[in-house]
């Protein structure tokens, strides 16, 4: 039997339940709004160059293919993924419809990746290549909110569709002020072509990049859409000196400099025991260079010793050349608890082989990148990240000991054997 005292009961606290979910309380009205997904736009070239097949042996459109499916698969959760093409829809003369052919190929959201790995792949090399007119439509589709928004083009060629200049089109988006980032990946190695699509990056605060081969096209990729993901990290101005005694001391974190061709930079980090160092720098060939060339890292003790090195050559045309480095510091087996441990100053040189065709300028030098950052070493560190020519020297002794203990024993067993066969 309901009473009058349980139907007051109930009414109270079903305006009980209104009123909370009409009324947040204040603890839930003072919670912080959570973060919005970063966003991304793949923008490729389908225009009827990419039938072109100097990739790997195989066409530009296949290489983009495979890279994109590889890229799909190692998209982070987090990151809300769009893709959109210019090219792929109208194979005919008409400039102005040619100039139109851009749409939006898989929207920007949550990434089904089967879904989006099957509209790739029905694209196939078609018409022009409308680079603005994409760009303003990947802009749309990345309009609204406050979230990380980056847009990544792939393509082989110029922009057909002028006086719409793509790198009038980037500066135009720049200046809305929407913080829209574009990086360029160009897959043929023209001057003509790097001049825009750099003009493009550099309009929004991007990067250009060029390719000539499957991998780099796929870890490329994957690199930008990750670093949407993550927080944006300021590279702090520093200055590298001739030697390491003058060198600046740095602390954790990235670092921008320039080296003019072939010459040292020196720099200066501390690391206490049970730390591990972790480096690595980046020269950005901003001019024109000659093949054959390199880049070195080394970390070396305050009298000039080696501990370890991390090195990258190459032969071809490239825009940025990288190599790292660690250097792990092992935990004092008797330190006193009270005592703090004394740091040990580890100096950094950055060298690079780069040199000059005639006629390029040598000044201002070009632009490097170096990431500092200190960890826990491992339980188990040792020298075994230090094999470089500094600490690898107990690494030959111990062959050279290997060698010569092997050679007495096989000697003597052959002298033993030479005995025997002559008794018998």
């Amino acid at each position: 039997m309901i009473t009058r005292k349980r139907l007051a009961t109930g009414a109270c606290v079903l305006l009980a339940a209104l009123a909370a979910g009409l009324f947040p309380t204040g603890a839930a009205a003072d919670e912080p709004a959570a973060k919005e997904s970063p966003k991304v736009e793949l923008v490729l070239d389908v225009s009827g160059s990419m039938r072109a097949r100097d990739i790997d042996g195989q066409s530009r459109m296949a290489a983009a293919k495979q890279a994109f499916n590889e890229v799909l698969d190692a998209v982070p959760e987090e990151v809300q993924l769009g893709i959109r093409t210019l090219g792929a829809d109208y194979p005919g003369q008409d400039r102005q419809k040619g100039c139109k052919d851009t749409r939006q190929l898989y929207p920007v959201g949550p990434l089904d990746r089967t879904e989006a790995k099957t509209a790739v792949a029905t694209l196939a090399p078609t018409g022009w290549t409308p680079i603005g007119p994409a760009l303003l439509g990947a802009a749309e589709d990345l309009k609204g909110g406050d979230a990380t928004r980056r847009i990544v083009l792939i393509t082989d060629g110029e922009d057909t569709c002028a006086p719409l200049d793509p790198c009038e089109v980037a500066r135009d988006i720049a200046a809305r002020g929407i913080h829209l980032t574009i990086d360029t990946l160009g897959l043929v190695p023209n001057a003509k072509i790097r001049q825009q699509l750099t003009c493009i990056a550099e309009a929004t605060g991007g990067t250009y990049t060029s390719v000539r081969h499957t991998e780099e096209l796929s870890k490329r990729v994957r690199q930008l859409v990750e670093r949407a993901a993550d927080p944006v990290v300021t590279p702090v101005a520093t200055e590298g000196t001739d030697r390491c005694t003058d060198a600046p001391q740095l602390k954790p974190g990235l670092f921008t400099d320039r080296e003019t061709f072939g010459q040292h930079r020196w720099y200066r980090v501390d690391v206490l025991p049970g730390q591990e160092l972790r480096a690595s720098v980046s020269v950005s060939a901003d001019r024109a260079v000659n093949d054959d060339y390199g880049v070195l890292l080394r970390a070396v003790t305050v009298r000039g010793r080696e501990i370890v090195r991390g090195s990258e050559a190459g032969d071809g045309r490239t825009d940025v050349i990288s190599t790292g480095l660690r250097y792990p510091k092992p935990p004092l087996d008797d330190a006193d608890g009270d005592a703090k441990p004394a740091a040990e100053t580890v100096c950094l040189q950055v060298s690079n082989s780069f040199s000059a065709p005639p006629g390029v300028k040598t000044t201002p030098g070009m632009p490097i990148e170096l990431a500092v950052d200190l960890v826990d070493a491992p339980e188990e560190a040792s020298d075994v990240a230090a094999f470089g020519l500094g600490r690898g020297w107990w690494l030959l002794a111990v062959l050279v000991l290997a060698g010569f203990v092997g050679g007495l024993l096989w000697g003597w067993l052959s002298r033993w054997r030479v005995a025997v066969w002559r008794t018998n």
